[in-house]
């Protein structure tokens, strides 16, 4: 199996899942902290999720327009190697959170159409990574796990001054596709490994990894 594709399997809620993210080859695995996510995980619950996690994985915190005081009860409790923005924050609050917190950041930018990508560069100055993601529709509950991609032609070849990952509508069937024709060097995976909305298939996130790293 080819391992130059970074993969981050996100989303996950039980034991059995971690396993599963780390036999699959994993580099990352991710959890959410928005209560309007049917992957949504209290802090004690990650925690126990995180003490199980094989070494080297890298365990990243989902988390959207969380404020001071979420963000220091979620750090405390949770032993983390990442944090990922995933709402409407600003530059300026990904620097904050940055500074604070010592950890790295990568935030999350919804794209839809060209014109979205003007303000990766501002996001590019303060952040350690970079989450390509679909555009959510309007009125959509969540921010990300919508299962939609977007025209992968708006990034393909584009580069940045630092790492980024694709997201969106990413599934064992289109995953090799993804990363031929944007040259993705990370994905990001979470509905397209699932039997129903929060919870993972052991079969497909295997499939997935094995897929990406044709």
């Amino acid at each position: 199996m080819v391992r130059d594709v970074r993969i981050k399997m996100c989303g996950l809620t039980q034991p059995a899942e971690v396993a599963a993210a780390a036999a699959a080859g994993a580099d990352y695995i991710g959890f959410v902290f928005f209560p309007r996510s049917p992957r949504n995980v209290s802090p004690s619950a990650a925690a126990a999720l995180a003490r199980e996690a094989a070494p080297g994985l890298i365990k990243v915190a989902l988390t959207v327009d969380a404020d001071d005081a979420q963000m220091d009860t979620l750090m405390a409790a949770v032993p983390l190697d990442m944090l990922q923005l995933h709402g409407r924050e600003t530059p300026a609050r990904v620097a904050q959170i940055r500074a604070r917190y010592g950890l790295p950041v990568m935030k999350a930018i919804g794209i839809a159409m060209r014109e979205d990508l003007a303000g990766i560069e501002q996001y590019a100055a303060v952040a350690d990574q970079l989450l390509i993601d679909a555009k959510p529709p309007k009125g959509a509950a969540l921010p990300g796990g919508n299962a939609l991609s977007f025209d992968w032609s708006l990034i393909a070849g584009r580069t940045w001054s630092l790492p980024w990952m694709l997201a969106g509508g990413l599934t064992p069937r289109n995953a090799a596709e993804a990363v031929r024709r944007t040259g993705a060097a990370q994905l990001d995976v979470s509905s397209g490994i699932e039997s129903t909305p929060g919870v993972k298939d052991v079969d497909l996130m295997r499939a997935f990894a094995e897929a990406a790293r044709r």
